[in-house]
């Protein structure tokens, strides 16, 4: 037994490695899929329900916008509205800029409260 003396083993000859390959394959195609479900198509949905919603626009709709406004729509123009916010206050919006609708009477049963 001699202490500064090493003994160096061979490895064992190790699996194929075009198995890597295909492994490195079939997870990227997994990634692919994944990224697809999660995060492509949700989002490409969101973006057809809300061009939906801004070309369905018309007078008389009750609309909250990103920020927060709650009006009804006066006038609808090819990328703006003019949706009326209090008495005699209308203010100009981008379409774009219309987050949702609401049912008819939503804006009377908020004065009220």
């Amino acid at each position: 037994m001699n202490l500064f003396e090493t003994t160096a083993y061979a490895a064992e000859a190790g699996g194929a490695q075009g198995d890597a390959g295909l492994i490195n394959l079939l997870f990227l195609g997994g990634f692919v899929v994944i990224f697809y479900f999660l995060l492509w198509r949700p989002q490409s949905k969101r973006r057809k329900e809300h061009q939906t919603l801004m070309s369905s626009l018309s007078k008389g709709d009750e609309v909250v916008t990103a920020g927060g406004l709650v009006g009804q729509v006066n006038k609808v123009e090819d990328d703006f509205i003019k949706v009326q916010v209090a008495g005699n206050v209308e203010l100009r919006i981008q379409k774009s800029a219309v987050g949702a609708t609401l049912p008819k009477g939503t804006i009377k049963t908020l004065d009220e409260s």
